[in-house]
């Protein structure tokens, strides 16, 4: 069945949509995810169905959350055969309640071409509900998904890679060229998983507080952790960490950001 994109829909600029047509690429990130008739499968921004298709035909069912109200009646009449298992949630994925889809034990399969304008702020709204989800396959500009796995000391490190990998292993898996899209974007695009940890490796007493601290770190990614923190924490008391004020956010790790955090978690009022 083709995937070309239908002339009834002018792709959005203001959605930042770019929607996806080559079918080589389609069927790897299928491959990829390995929808199960078992899954719950959650589609973010589905577009005009091009992974919708496959899930379907794998999975049998999906949620999908679109925000452009012209898509879903084009979604619900090309996939009018799955009417009783293809739900459509007209909502800004931004604001949705994701922990609202589950009806069972089953936990979220999280699926997604991100428009590159929100994905930042969306990933931070989708490691909220971590807890309700199993795993989360985006496509995303290459450079966000190089930023959500970098390592302590890359150009690219701070604040989105550190706290998405508070909560999940990151695992980038292969490029998408720009040619893969219609209108073609000016940047590459790569598909990344996201896997939250049933266990966390590293546990802060305040999660909020951690993405504060972190937050408050890299917001002079050029200056010192003595200058960004000074309003947070002593450069003595950093010393006491056994973590140099004199570093640049970017050369601490997730465990060291955890630290000062803990320190600053007030301790709960004994009765």
């Amino acid at each position: 069945m083709s995937h070309k994109q239908p002339v009834m829909h002018k792709a959005r600029k203001r959605f930042g949509q770019n929607f996806l047509q080559d079918q080589g690429i389609i069927r790897q990130i299928i491959r990829s995810i390995a929808p199960h008739p078992s899954d719950h499968m959650v589609e973010i921004g589905p577009g005009l169905g091009a992974l919708t298709e496959e899930i379907l035909a794998e999975a049998g069912a999906l949620d999908a959350i679109e925000l452009d109200r012209d898509l879903p009646p084009i979604l619900r009449t090309k996939f009018f055969r799955y009417e009783d298992s293809f739900r459509i949630f007209e909502a800004d994925a931004m604001k949705f309640d994701f922990k609202s889809l589950r009806e069972d034990d089953r936990p979220l399969r999280i699926v997604g071409n991100l428009p590159y304008n929100i994905s930042t702020q969306l990933i931070f709204h989708l490691l909220s509900h971590s807890g309700d989800v199993l795993d989360m396959h985006f496509m995303l500009q290459k450079e966000v998904v190089d930023r959500l796995a970098a390592k302590p000391g890359e150009n690219n490190y701070g604040r989105l890679g550190i706290m998405a990998q508070y909560y999940c292993e990151v695992e980038p898996l292969f490029i998408v060229p720009p040619e893969a899209f219609n209108p073609v974007p000016k940047v590459d695009s790569a598909i990344v998983r996201l896997t939250p940890y049933k266990v966390l490796p590293f546990v802060a007493k305040d999660p909020l507080l951690l993405k504060q601290v972190v937050k408050t770190a890299f917001a002079h990614r050029r200056k010192t952790l003595r200058n960004n923190l000074k309003e947070l924490i002593s450069t003595e008391t950093l010393e006491s960490l056994n973590i140099d004020p004199s570093l640049r956010p970017e050369r601490l790790s997730l465990k060291d950001f955890i630290s000062i955090a803990d320190f600053l978690t007030p301790e709960p009022l004994t009765p």
